[in-house]
Parts: structure tokens; C-alpha cells; sequence
């Protein structure tokens, strides 16, 4: 059976192709009917489901009348109404995959990672590397790096969310996978670096101890004022995340985030710390 994600990724992709046919903008849907800007735009990348009604009015908006058509993106709704990441339950823990649904949503992304590079900027070879190190099973390689390729198609949208990493010197020089991989993994961080909406920068082992220095941490903000800002910590005890109800927590990890911050080098300086440290 197709799984959801993909279903989505193709759902997705007909409703953009067929706004472009009916020679209409995102905002002329909305204002059509009557919706959001922003909803267009979630509905578009998939990042909300979409259900039959809105999947209708969107249909008879772009005057599609083939029976066929309309019979399979209606299926395609219907079978890819879980939400992001939850057909991946069977590998991720019931935190990561919440958290990984609202990632998906994030208007901004500040992550501060000691020992390893973030799952969003990983490569395959690095991912894996990783989790044979771990002693994972294969079959639950597979569908891990799967849950992290899809996790890192927020990067494709139309409008990706603005993105913070920080990483320990330690996690740039430690050669998972080899020292080949290793080098690729470098040349992607860098790459990633460039992108007008992601910021990359490097915490030196000069700086001595620093906040987060104990374990990972990623604060995720959002558009909507309605939508509360969330933190959420990684550890092998088990994963954390905190919503609108831990003000205190979220608001003291933030400042962690912009101490550390201060404490990197520059984000104009990352690449030639990270040529120069492999």
C-alpha cells in the first residue's frame, strides 16, 4: 500500500499543477474562496491534510469535471489523511513524531547540537553510518533515514522556514562514516549554509563550556500568533517537548539558544572553519 507521505507528495503536486492550468495564484484561491493565504500554502506543501470538502471546493474552483480525476485525487485525500511522520510510528518515539509534525509547520527553527550534525542537514551516508553504529536494525535503517528525507523537504517549500543551527566543533570533526563521508557531509553543511534562509555557524572548542553543552535542544516559533512556540530535547532517556504551558521553559532554552549563539563564529565564517577543520 502506498504510504501516506507519498500519497500527499502527489496529491500535492496535482493541485499545484492544476492552480497553474486555471491560471490562478495562491492568493486568488483564497480570496475565491474565502480562505486564508496561508491555508492555500499549507494545503500546497502539504503540510496540513486536506479533506474532501475543501479538496471539492478546490476542484470546482479549477473547473475540473473528468470523473476519473476527480475520483483519484479523492481517494489520494482520503488515504493520505494521517498525519505527517505518524505512519513512521513504528520507529520513532510518540514525542518525535509530534514534534516532527509541527517542525514540518515552523515559520523558524533555532537547533544547538553538541555532539553530532542535525537530522535536518544530515546526508544518507551520515545517517546511516550513525545508526549502524547504534546497532539498529536494517529494516529500521531504512525507514528512519525515509522519515528523515521527508523531514527535510520543509528546505523545498515554496516559503521554507527560517533556519538556525549551531554545531560543537566536536560534531564537525568527529568522521562518522569515514573520512570520505565525512568530507561530503561538510560539503553539504556548507552548501545548506548558503541558502538565503539557513544560518550555520560553529561553536570552537576555545569557547569552553557553553549552554547545551549538556545535550541538543530545538525551539521551533510559528507564524500564527495562536500557534505556541515549542521546545523540544533529545535524550536517551527519552524525548521532551514542551508547548505554551511551560512559558519558563521554552523561554529559558530560547536564551540558551542566543547565549550559544553569541559564543559561535559568525555565520559568514563557517565555511572556512569547516575546510579547515577536515
Amino acid at each position: 500500500m502506498v504510504q501516506s507521505a507519498a500519497l500527499r507528495r502527489r496529491l500535492t503536486a496535482e493541485l499545484r499543477r492544476l492552480r497553474a492550468e486555471a491560471k490562478l495564484t495562491q492568493r486568488q484561491v483564497a480570496d475565491r474562496l474565502d480562505w486564508s493565504p496561508s491555508k492555500v500554502i499549507r494545503i500546497e506543501q502539504g503540510t496540513v491534510r486536506i479533506g474532501v470538502t475543501d479538496l471539492q471546493a478546490l476542484l470546482n474552483l479549477y473547473e475540473v469535471t473528468d470523473p476519473t480525476t476527480i475520483a483519484d485525487l479523492t481517494t489520494m485525500a482520503r488515504e493520505s489523511k494521517k498525519l505527517p511522520f505518524a505512519e513512521y510510528r513504528d520507529v520513532l518515539s510518540i514525542e518525535a513524531v509530534r514534534y516532527f509534525q509541527y517542525e514540518a509547520n515552523a515559520s523558524t527553527i533555532r537547533q544547538v547540537t553538541p555532539t553530532l550534525v542535525p537530522g535536518l542537514l544530515q546526508i544518507e551516508e551520515y545517517s546511516r553510518a550513525l545508526l549502524e553504529a547504534y546497532g539498529t536494525p536494517v529494516d529500521r535503517i531504512e525507514r528512519l533515514i525515509e522519515s528523515r528525507k521527508e523531514r527535510q523537504e520543509l528546505f523545498d517549500r515554496a516559503e521554507p522556514p527560517e533556519a538556525f543551527f549551531i554545531l560543537d566543533e566536536a560534531a564537525l570533526r568527529r568522521a562518522v562514516g569515514g573520512r570520505q563521508v565525512m568530507s561530503r557531509q561538510i560539503d553539504h553543511l556548507i552548501r545548506m549554509s548558503r541558502l538565503p534562509n539557513v544560518s550555520v555557524q560553529a561553536l570552537p572548542f576555545t569557547v569552553g563550556a557553553y549552554p547545551a553543552l549538556d545535550g541538543p535542544f530545538v525551539v521551533l516559533e510559528f507564524a500564527q500568533a495562536s500557534d505556541p512556540d515549542i521546545v523540544f530535547i533529545e535524550s536517551t532517556l527519552g524525548d521532551t517537548l514542551s508547548r505554551d504551558d511551560d512559558v519558563e521553559i521554552i523561554s529559558g532554552y530560547r536564551e540558551r539558544f542566543w547565549r550559544a549563539e553569541d559564543l559561535a563564529t559568525p555565520p559568514d565564517e563557517f565555511e572556512h572553519l569547516a575546510r579547515n577543520l577536515n
